[in-house]
């Protein structure tokens, strides 16, 4: 069985005075999210960025992996809190995503620091938006259990 989800996006004027936005079609659960070449490589003054926007989702994809690997091991987490920092860099063949780093906390009764930083590893190996990114891009991951 597979899923399709859909977004959407706009773009007027050239890249580097032009702007766009972008919409989650699928779902409808955001609209019209404001993107510039600028808010790229510059300050995001308050609009997204493809960056942004693969950050969050290999953020959530990440927490659904490492909440699956922890309830199946025997240890369901109370809270997982997860960032990406996506990296954009210019390269030499032209602008480029470099690395995915990925940072989770948790509250996750019953399981060592090690077994939790274990877990994350795979789990990071194992979300499909890391996948996606991966081999092209370097990922990781930084595990901390809290007491």
């Amino acid at each position: 069985m597979s899923t399709i989800r859909r977004a959407e996006a706009t773009w007027s004027g050239t890249l580097a005075e032009g702007s766009g936005a972008v919409s989650a079609a699928t779902s409808g659960a955001f609209t019209s999210l404001p993107v510039s070449w600028a808010s790229r490589t510059e300050s995001s003054n308050g609009l997204t960025s493809p960056e942004e926007l693969v950050a969050a989702a290999h953020a959530s994809c990440f927490s659904m992996a490492f909440a699956g690997r922890l309830g199946r091991a025997g240890h369901p987490p109370e809270r997982l809190d997860v960032s990406a920092d996506v990296t954009f860099e210019k390269l030499e063949p032209g602008w480029r995503i470099v690395s995915s780093a990925l940072t989770v906390v948790g509250r996750v009764p019953g399981i060592s620091a090690d077994d939790f930083a274990k877990e994350a590893e795979l789990a990071k190996d194992g979300c499909p938006i890391s996948n996606a990114l991966n081999p092209s891009i370097a990922l990781s991951v930084a595990a901390t259990l809290e007491g």
